[in-house]
Protein backbone atom coordinates (compact mmCIF):
# COMPACT_ATOMS: atom_id res chain seq x y z
CA UNK A 1 0.00 0.00 0.00
CA UNK A 2 1.27 3.47 -0.89
CA UNK A 3 1.14 6.09 1.86
CA UNK A 4 1.11 9.88 1.53
CA UNK A 5 1.81 10.88 5.13
CA UNK A 6 4.03 8.12 6.50
CA UNK A 7 7.03 6.00 5.56
CA UNK A 8 7.35 2.31 6.48
CA UNK A 9 10.60 0.36 6.26
CA UNK A 10 11.69 -3.09 7.43
CA UNK A 11 15.10 -4.43 8.48
CA UNK A 12 16.23 -7.32 10.71
CA UNK A 13 12.87 -8.01 12.32
CA UNK A 14 12.13 -4.32 12.94
CA UNK A 15 9.50 -2.25 11.09
CA UNK A 16 10.06 1.50 11.40
CA UNK A 17 7.05 3.72 10.74
CA UNK A 18 7.86 7.42 10.28
CA UNK A 19 5.18 10.10 10.32
CA UNK A 20 6.23 12.26 7.40
CA UNK A 21 4.51 15.67 7.50
CA UNK A 22 7.48 17.89 8.40
CA UNK A 23 5.86 21.13 7.20
CA UNK A 24 3.01 20.46 9.67
CA UNK A 25 5.44 19.24 12.38
CA UNK A 26 3.98 15.77 11.73
CA UNK A 27 0.55 16.77 13.11
CA UNK A 28 -2.08 14.05 13.11
CA UNK A 29 -4.98 14.50 10.74
CA UNK A 30 -7.63 11.93 9.86
CA UNK A 31 -5.71 10.68 6.84
CA UNK A 32 -2.51 10.18 8.85
CA UNK A 33 -4.36 8.33 11.62
CA UNK A 34 -5.87 6.01 9.03
CA UNK A 35 -2.51 5.43 7.34
CA UNK A 36 -0.86 4.71 10.69
CA UNK A 37 -3.54 2.14 11.43
CA UNK A 38 -3.00 0.43 8.07
CA UNK A 39 0.80 0.44 8.33
CA UNK A 40 0.77 -0.91 11.88
CA UNK A 41 -1.79 -3.57 10.93
CA UNK A 42 0.45 -4.66 8.05
CA UNK A 43 3.46 -4.88 10.36
CA UNK A 44 1.45 -6.86 12.91
CA UNK A 45 0.44 -9.39 10.24
CA UNK A 46 4.02 -9.74 8.98
CA UNK A 47 5.50 -12.73 10.84
CA UNK A 48 9.00 -11.38 10.24
CA UNK A 49 8.27 -8.17 12.15
CA UNK A 50 9.06 -8.65 15.84
CA UNK A 51 9.17 -4.96 16.89
CA UNK A 52 7.57 -1.77 15.57
CA UNK A 53 9.24 1.63 15.97
CA UNK A 54 7.15 4.78 15.51
CA UNK A 55 8.90 8.12 15.04
CA UNK A 56 8.56 11.47 13.28
CA UNK A 57 10.46 12.89 10.34
CA UNK A 58 13.01 15.63 10.85
CA UNK A 59 14.58 16.79 14.10
CA UNK A 60 11.85 19.11 15.42
CA UNK A 61 8.83 16.94 16.13
CA UNK A 62 7.63 13.43 16.81
CA UNK A 63 4.04 14.66 16.47
CA UNK A 64 3.27 18.25 17.46
CA UNK A 65 -0.43 17.56 18.04
CA UNK A 66 -3.61 17.04 16.09
CA UNK A 67 -4.59 19.05 13.02
CA UNK A 68 -6.93 21.52 14.76
CA UNK A 69 -8.29 22.92 11.50
CA UNK A 70 -10.11 19.62 10.92
CA UNK A 71 -12.36 19.87 13.97
CA UNK A 72 -12.50 23.51 15.08
CA UNK A 73 -16.17 23.78 14.07
CA UNK A 74 -17.36 20.38 15.34
CA UNK A 75 -20.55 19.89 17.36
CA UNK A 76 -20.79 17.91 20.63
CA UNK A 77 -21.78 14.70 18.86
CA UNK A 78 -19.07 15.14 16.24
CA UNK A 79 -16.48 15.67 18.97
CA UNK A 80 -17.52 12.49 20.75
CA UNK A 81 -17.39 10.56 17.49
CA UNK A 82 -13.94 11.97 16.69
CA UNK A 83 -12.54 10.74 20.02
CA UNK A 84 -14.27 7.35 19.88
CA UNK A 85 -13.21 6.60 16.32
CA UNK A 86 -9.65 7.81 16.86
CA UNK A 87 -9.20 5.75 20.00
CA UNK A 88 -10.54 2.60 18.35
CA UNK A 89 -8.68 3.04 15.06
CA UNK A 90 -5.24 3.94 16.39
CA UNK A 91 -4.60 4.57 20.07
CA UNK A 92 -6.32 1.55 21.64
CA UNK A 93 -5.30 -0.49 18.61
CA UNK A 94 -1.62 0.24 19.31
CA UNK A 95 -1.93 -0.30 23.07
CA UNK A 96 -3.35 -3.80 22.60
CA UNK A 97 -1.09 -4.88 19.76
CA UNK A 98 0.69 -8.19 20.37
CA UNK A 99 3.86 -6.91 18.67
CA UNK A 100 5.84 -4.53 20.90
CA UNK A 101 5.63 -0.89 19.80
CA UNK A 102 8.31 1.61 20.85
CA UNK A 103 7.67 5.32 20.44
CA UNK A 104 10.89 7.04 19.42
CA UNK A 105 10.22 10.66 20.42
CA UNK A 106 12.56 12.83 18.36
CA UNK A 107 11.22 16.28 19.29
CA UNK A 108 7.86 17.80 20.24
CA UNK A 109 5.24 15.27 21.36
CA UNK A 110 2.20 17.37 22.14
CA UNK A 111 -1.51 16.62 22.42
CA UNK A 112 -2.36 13.72 20.13
CA UNK A 113 1.36 13.18 19.59
CA UNK A 114 1.98 12.45 23.26
CA UNK A 115 -1.19 10.36 23.33
CA UNK A 116 0.19 8.29 20.44
CA UNK A 117 3.51 7.89 22.26
CA UNK A 118 1.71 6.85 25.45
CA UNK A 119 -0.31 4.21 23.60
CA UNK A 120 2.99 2.55 22.59
CA UNK A 121 4.32 -0.12 24.92
CA UNK A 122 7.14 2.16 26.00
CA UNK A 123 8.96 5.31 24.95
CA UNK A 124 12.47 6.68 24.44
CA UNK A 125 13.24 10.32 23.70
CA UNK A 126 15.89 12.63 22.31
CA UNK A 127 17.39 15.12 24.72
CA UNK A 128 15.69 18.00 22.87
CA UNK A 129 12.21 16.47 23.18
CA UNK A 130 9.35 18.37 24.78
CA UNK A 131 6.14 16.65 25.90
CA UNK A 132 2.75 17.92 27.01
CA UNK A 133 -1.02 17.85 26.72
CA UNK A 134 -2.00 21.48 26.02
CA UNK A 135 -5.64 20.83 25.10
CA UNK A 136 -7.20 22.88 27.94
CA UNK A 137 -5.57 25.98 26.47
CA UNK A 138 -7.89 25.41 23.48
CA UNK A 139 -10.98 24.84 25.61
CA UNK A 140 -11.01 21.07 25.23
CA UNK A 141 -9.43 18.05 26.97
CA UNK A 142 -7.25 15.23 25.66
CA UNK A 143 -9.55 12.93 23.72
CA UNK A 144 -7.30 10.12 22.53
CA UNK A 145 -6.72 8.48 25.90
CA UNK A 146 -4.50 11.13 27.47
CA UNK A 147 -6.54 11.60 30.65
CA UNK A 148 -6.28 7.86 31.31
CA UNK A 149 -2.80 6.85 30.17
CA UNK A 150 -0.87 9.82 31.57
CA UNK A 151 -1.96 9.16 35.20
CA UNK A 152 -1.10 5.47 34.75
CA UNK A 153 2.41 6.42 33.68
CA UNK A 154 3.30 9.40 35.87
CA UNK A 155 0.71 9.35 38.68
CA UNK A 156 -2.50 11.29 39.25
CA UNK A 157 -0.97 14.46 40.70
CA UNK A 158 1.65 14.93 38.00
CA UNK A 159 -0.87 14.18 35.28
CA UNK A 160 -3.32 16.72 36.66
CA UNK A 161 -0.59 19.34 36.83
CA UNK A 162 0.54 18.69 33.26
CA UNK A 163 -3.01 18.72 31.89
CA UNK A 164 -4.41 21.67 33.86
CA UNK A 165 -1.37 23.91 33.28
CA UNK A 166 -1.18 22.89 29.60
CA UNK A 167 2.57 23.00 30.13
CA UNK A 168 5.43 21.07 28.57
CA UNK A 169 8.12 19.01 30.26
CA UNK A 170 11.54 18.31 28.81
CA UNK A 171 13.15 14.92 28.25
CA UNK A 172 15.02 14.84 31.56
CA UNK A 173 11.83 15.55 33.50
CA UNK A 174 9.96 12.95 31.45
CA UNK A 175 12.66 10.45 32.39
CA UNK A 176 12.34 11.40 36.06
CA UNK A 177 8.54 10.99 35.85
CA UNK A 178 8.84 7.57 34.20
CA UNK A 179 7.09 8.82 31.08
CA UNK A 180 10.08 7.73 28.97
CA UNK A 181 12.51 4.87 29.62
CA UNK A 182 15.65 6.36 28.09
CA UNK A 183 16.99 9.67 26.78
CA UNK A 184 19.66 9.96 24.09
CA UNK A 185 21.06 12.64 21.83
CA UNK A 186 19.24 13.27 18.56
CA UNK A 187 22.12 11.62 16.69
CA UNK A 188 22.07 8.47 18.86
CA UNK A 189 18.31 8.12 19.36
CA UNK A 190 17.48 5.74 16.51
CA UNK A 191 20.61 3.72 17.20
CA UNK A 192 19.43 3.24 20.78
CA UNK A 193 15.93 2.32 19.59
CA UNK A 194 17.30 -0.34 17.26
CA UNK A 195 19.63 -1.67 19.97
CA UNK A 196 16.68 -2.16 22.34
CA UNK A 197 14.54 -3.61 19.53
CA UNK A 198 17.30 -6.09 18.62
CA UNK A 199 17.18 -7.47 22.16
CA UNK A 200 13.42 -7.98 21.83
CA UNK A 201 13.78 -9.65 18.42
CA UNK A 202 15.86 -12.44 19.99
CA UNK A 203 13.05 -13.51 22.32
CA UNK A 204 9.86 -15.50 21.78
CA UNK A 205 7.21 -13.38 20.04
CA UNK A 206 4.49 -15.69 21.38
CA UNK A 207 5.66 -15.23 24.97
CA UNK A 208 6.01 -11.48 24.44
CA UNK A 209 2.43 -11.26 23.15
CA UNK A 210 1.27 -13.17 26.24
CA UNK A 211 3.21 -10.82 28.51
CA UNK A 212 1.69 -7.75 26.86
CA UNK A 213 -1.80 -9.18 27.28
CA UNK A 214 -1.21 -9.98 30.95
CA UNK A 215 0.28 -6.57 31.73
CA UNK A 216 -2.53 -4.72 29.94
CA UNK A 217 -5.12 -6.76 31.87
CA UNK A 218 -3.85 -5.30 35.13
CA UNK A 219 -4.87 -1.83 33.94
CA UNK A 220 -8.29 -2.74 32.56
CA UNK A 221 -11.48 -2.29 34.53
CA UNK A 222 -13.15 -5.60 35.33
CA UNK A 223 -10.02 -7.60 34.51
CA UNK A 224 -7.85 -9.48 36.99
CA UNK A 225 -4.26 -9.24 35.85
CA UNK A 226 -3.14 -12.13 38.06
CA UNK A 227 -5.79 -14.43 36.55
CA UNK A 228 -4.78 -13.37 33.05
CA UNK A 229 -1.14 -14.04 33.90
CA UNK A 230 -1.99 -17.56 35.08
CA UNK A 231 -3.94 -18.28 31.89
CA UNK A 232 -1.24 -16.86 29.60
CA UNK A 233 1.48 -18.69 31.52
CA UNK A 234 -0.34 -21.97 30.97
CA UNK A 235 -0.86 -21.28 27.27
CA UNK A 236 2.89 -20.84 26.80
CA UNK A 237 3.43 -24.52 27.68
CA UNK A 238 1.55 -25.53 24.54
CA UNK A 239 3.68 -23.47 22.14
CA UNK A 240 6.53 -24.43 19.86
CA UNK A 241 8.43 -21.43 21.23
CA UNK A 242 8.34 -22.91 24.74
CA UNK A 243 9.63 -26.23 23.46
CA UNK A 244 12.43 -24.49 21.53
CA UNK A 245 13.33 -22.17 24.40
CA UNK A 246 13.58 -24.88 27.04
CA UNK A 247 15.34 -27.32 24.71
CA UNK A 248 17.89 -24.67 23.74
CA UNK A 249 18.49 -23.82 27.39
CA UNK A 250 19.12 -27.49 28.29
CA UNK A 251 21.32 -27.91 25.19
CA UNK A 252 23.24 -24.74 26.16
CA UNK A 253 22.66 -23.04 22.81
CA UNK A 254 20.86 -19.92 21.63
CA UNK A 255 17.20 -20.51 20.76
CA UNK A 256 15.69 -19.95 17.33
CA UNK A 257 12.05 -19.21 18.03
CA UNK A 258 9.57 -20.23 15.30
CA UNK A 259 7.00 -17.73 16.59
CA UNK A 260 4.19 -20.20 17.18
Amino acid sequence: MNFENILSTYEDGITTITINRPKKLNALNKATIKELHEAIKQAEKDRNTRVILITGSGEKAFVAGADISEFSDYSVSQGERLAAQGQALLFDFVAHLSTPVIAVINGFALGGGLELAMSAHFRIASDNAKMGLPEVSLGVIPGYGGTQRLPQLVGKGRALEMITTAGMIDASQALQYGLVNHVASQEELMQLARKIAAKIVKNSPVAIASAINAINAGFEEGENGFDTEITEFGKCFGTADFKEGTTAFLDKRNPTFPGK
